[in-house]
């Protein structure tokens, strides 16, 4: 392809490249700078399962370590490889290729999702079905809606009724409930007439519907709700703590939260109250802590119902990798599990988004990004500015990099294990 400034093309597959945007053209270097790949197209991503992607007069390709491309840019739309696959998207259509360029599934589906235990959800004329990694179609579009493949099966929907099939296609359940969700630990939720039970992967129901809710079953447990009050069953429907709370989540770590007479404490399998009811909220564990609020304020405490960090925050969010989200008089920082402010709250914020209680992920490879007056920067986990908020915006850090804007222009950035940022542009 005539993409090489140097000799040692044989050498470059054991090489770290990098997207590297000179002007308004998009080529590879190494960490050191060096050019490998010349900028000729008009956007790059990082390497994924050995190929990147790259973007020339509208249409997208991937390219190799040695600038081969692999599929040469004709696709409208792609996403990265997953498991040796990648969707792309040409006219409308989806379809799947694969590492070699070859296309396993010939653009043809209006819609697709990826593969999920070795079979992937194709939409085509209003109907879903499944096909398999070599693109046959196991279950031809006929459902009217399904869900992805779970512990080995998938839930589907037919005039407005609900039924489970195997990977073979064959329908372990005929739709007949009015609603369905996936397997997990064994057991699928199904609705009918408003109430909630469970069966098993034989169609089986372990539990008839009779509850006003019910959960997944989470560490052997499902919470379920009866006559306006909370409980929780086992596996064989047995109610081990029966509907007597006003609220209840999931157990998670061995605890789960409860609520009565507008309280909030913590209970543990056998309905022992470790924590009795006194917050205002408790959320599960995460990391060996939970969240809980007090008149307003936010803290932590350990399974022996000690507050490590007594509530003082008007915000938080749950430990990741040793270290949790807080905010006060509207700035945020981060503690470690002792309580001590590794950053002290000086942040805008430092989230990807504003869901509390989805753990949404705000540390990644190490590192989290914050804002302060509309600029973004990265901090590391020791509490180090190792990016000053300069940026208009920024991904967060993924397999090394991290894209970033600036001037309304992209371009990756790399953080050494010496502190040292690079910046991966020229103008």
């Amino acid at each position: 392809m005539g993409l090489l400034l140097t000799s040692c093309q044989q050498n470059q597959q054991n090489k770290e490249l990098i997207p590297y945007r000179k002007g308004d053209k998009w080529g590879f270097c190494t960490p050191d700078k060096k050019i490998v790949i010349t900028p000729k197209y008009d956007d790059a991503g990082g390497f994924i399962e050995g190929l990147a992607m790259v973007k020339l007069n509208g249409k997208v390709g991937f390219i190799d370590t040695i600038g081969k491309e692999i599929v040469p840019p004709k696709y409208d739309d792609a996403w990265d490889f997953n498991k040796g696959l990648a969707k792309v998207e040409l006219n409308g259509k989806v379809g799947f290729i694969d590492t070699t360029g070859k296309e396993i599934v010939t653009p043809m589906y209006d819609k697709a999702v990826d593969f999920y235990e070795g079979l992937a959800l194709v939409k085509l004329n209003r109907k879903v079905g499944f096909i398999d990694t070599t693109g046959k179609e196991i279950v031809p579009p006929m459902y009217d809606y399904a869900g992805v493949f779970q512990e080995g099966l998938a839930c589907v929907e037919l005039n407005g009724k609900w039924g489970f099939i195997d990977k073979t296609g064959k329908e372990i359940v005929t739709p007949k409930y009015d609603g369905a969700q996936y397997f997990h630990e064994g057991f699928a939720r199904v609705i009918l007439n408003g109430k909630e039970g469970f069966i098993d992967k034989t169609g089986y129901e372990i539990i008839p519907p009779k509850y006003g809710y019910a959960s997944d079953f989470h560490e052997g447990l499902a919470l379920v709700k009866l006559n306006g009050k909370y409980g929780f069953i086992v596996k064989t429907g047995y109610e081990i703590i029966p509907p007597k709370y006003d609220d209840a989540s999931n157990f998670h770590e061995g605890l789960a939260p409860v609520k009565l007479n507008d309280k909030w404490g913590l209970i543990d399998k056998t309905d022992n109250e470790i924590v009795p009811p006194k917050y205002g909220y408790a959320s599960d564990f995460h990391e060996g802590l939970a969240l809980v609020k007090l008149n307003g304020k936010w803290g932590f405490i350990d399974k022996t119902g000690k507050e490590i960090v007594s509530p003082k925050y008007d915000d938080a969010w749950h430990f990741q990798e040793g270290f949790a989200l807080v905010k006060l008089n509207g700035k945020v920082g981060f503690i470690d599990k002792t309580g001590k402010e590794i950053i002290t709250p000086k942040y805008d914020d430092a989230k990807y988004d504003y869901a509390k209680y989805d753990y949404a992920k705000y540390i990644h490879e190490g590192f989290a990004r914050v804002i302060l007056n509309g600029k973004v920067g990265f901090i590391d986990t020791t509490g180090n500015e190792i990016v000053p908020p300069k940026y208009d915006d920024a991904s967060y850090f993924q397999e090394g990099l991290a894209r970033v804007k600036l001037n309304e222009k992209y371009f990756y950035i790399k953080v050494f294990p010496d502190g040292k940022v690079v910046e991966y542009y020229e103008e």
